[in-house]
């Protein structure tokens, strides 16, 4: 029976990316890989943690590897309060890495409920573009407008907005995520049907142009992590 103090070292271990230590836990006790950690991450499990926001841990890709091959139930929902699966998680963060090793031991790419909705709801509704792409190049549906303009994916967007049912709302937060993914044609597309310039929808903030003009998620970590550093941007 794994001890608090196992279950503290694995989550250290994890974080750190330090795979010697992480083996010999897992080797000592098997349980840990699909455990709940005796609670000390707040019903989180070992792949929820090596998929924390804001991702990008020391050694992800072989930490998650690790854990599966040591019985880590892939799809597994946390009990932290958001419910969501490690490859929602991942998906939030823009960790393209470790989103294939989740993939290729057969995560749900159509796993439902999460925070915005599926795996790929997520990806495009936080700005995770390279997630985005792996997830619809790995056969993620691509059913609402948002996703196929986010994505740049033309075709499909001409299939989905010229449905007689589409509605205006749709319209317009398509071209609000055609802007937020940096797709100029797809905006192109959609202000010749009508989209509203002025729209932001509820969860947005400022301007189509204001959200043209942020970096994506992987990118903002990125930078936060080099002003985490004292690196400053050069003078004006």
């Amino acid at each position: 029976m794994p001890s608090n103090d196992d279950y503290l070292h694995t989550i250290r271990a994890i974080r750190a990316g330090d795979i010697a230590v992480l083996e010999s836990l897992l080797q000592a006790n098997p349980e840990i890989a699909s455990s709940r950690l005796g609670g000390l991450a707040g019903g989180r499990t070992p792949l929820h943690v090596a998929t924390d926001w804001p991702g990008f841990f020391p050694n992800a890709p072989r930490v998650v590897g690790l854990l599966i091959d040591a019985g880590a139930e892939v799809d597994v929902r946390g009990e932290d309060g958001s419910g969501e699966t490690p490859l929602h998680w991942t998906a939030s963060s823009d960790d393209q890495a470790v989103a294939r090793v989740l993939i290729d031991a057969g995560a749900d790419i159509e796993a439902p409920a999460g925070s915005i909705g599926t795996p790929l709801d997520n990806a495009v509704g936080y700005g995770c573009w390279n997630v985005a792409r792996l997830l619809v190049e790995r056969g993620a549906r691509v059913d609402e407008p948002w996703h196929a303009a986010a994505l740049g994916l033309l075709d499909r967007l001409d299939e989905l907005v010229t449905d007689s049912s589409v509605t205006q709302a749709a319209l317009d937060q398509a071209f609000w995520h055609a802007c937020a993914g940096g797709q100029r044609r797809a905006a192109e597309m959609l202000r010749d049907l009508g989209a509203d310039l002025d729209f932001t929808p509820d969860y947005g903030h400022g301007t189509v142009l204001d959200i043209a003009s942020g970096p994506g998620t992987q990118r903002s970590n990125l930078i936060e992590w080099l002003e985490q550093l004292g690196v400053r941007r050069a003078e004006a």
